[in-house]
């Protein structure tokens, strides 16, 4: 269990819709491409009261950055693909290394696990224990140009190295990692402005109002005063149309 999952959580009566089309969209998507089972819902969903959040987020970077938009990699993930990527990943691992996935020992698999646990959530369908993703409260994003091109944050999203840690490039005084630690910053700054938080190994995920928004705030990991209006009064974290 990771730390964040000790922090109570129920169904807020939010719905999952559809993200809006001012947003830039990952295409083609890179789960659905795998073959990921998301049934008859698409990965560009969120709650309404997360999609209102993002739209402030959006309409503050067009402020600092009027041809930039926010692009959506990731956002609704049902437990399926959460669990189908957790494998794909455990995958991968094991052919980098030249290992059979099942030929796998013990050790060997919990090498594995180790790694991807890092940056994939365990798919529980325990409603107590949701992944992030699964909750409609979290999203994977970064950003484009106005020719819908990515700005170079200086690593891919998902990339499983310690090129994804939010901090990598603050010691790195080249101008190289200078620009990538201000783009992460104003990535960071943008989706702050509206309240959602930053996972802390993953410089492209933030989430509001799930059990790690919570975590990460109850832990005076973030400033509270940066947060604003509803669930941070509950105190409770919220998920809408998983269960």
């Amino acid at each position: 269990m990771k730390p964040y999952q000790s922090i109570s959580i129920d169904d807020c009566g939010e719905p999952l819709v559809a993200i809006s089309s001012e947003f830039a969209f990952a295409n083609p998507h890179a789960y659905q491409s795998l073959g990921a089972p998301y049934g008859d819902r698409s990965p560009f969903y969120l709650r309404s009261g997360v999609l209102a959040r993002l739209q402030r987020s959006q309409a503050f970077l067009q402020q600092i950055h009027p041809d930039w938009r926010i692009l959506i990699f990731d956002a609704y993930r049902p437990i399926s693909v959460q669990q189908f990527m957790v494998e794909h990943t455990l995958t991968q691992l094991a052919v980098e290394r030249g290992w059979q996935k099942e030929d796998l020992s013990l050790l060997q698999h919990q090498e594995l696990m180790t790694i991807v646990l890092q940056f994939w959530a365990i798919p529980s369908h325990d409603p107590a224990t949701p992944p992030p993703h699964s909750t409609g409260a979290a999203i994977d994003v970064t950003l484009v140009d106005r020719n819908g091109k990515e700005i170079d944050l200086g690593g891919a999203i998902d990339e499983i190295s310690p090129r994804s840690f939010p901090d990598y490039y603050a010691s790195d005084s080249s101008f190289n990692g200078q620009e990538f630690v201000d783009r992460r910053e104003l990535l960071q700054k943008v989706m702050n402005f509206s309240g959602f938080q930053r996972h802390p190994h993953e410089w492209w995920h933030f989430s509001y109002g799930d059990q790690m928004y919570f975590w990460l705030v109850g832990s005076n990991q973030v400033d509270r005063k940066a947060t604003d209006l509803s669930p941070i009064d509950r105190k409770v974290a919220c998920y809408g149309g998983c269960f």
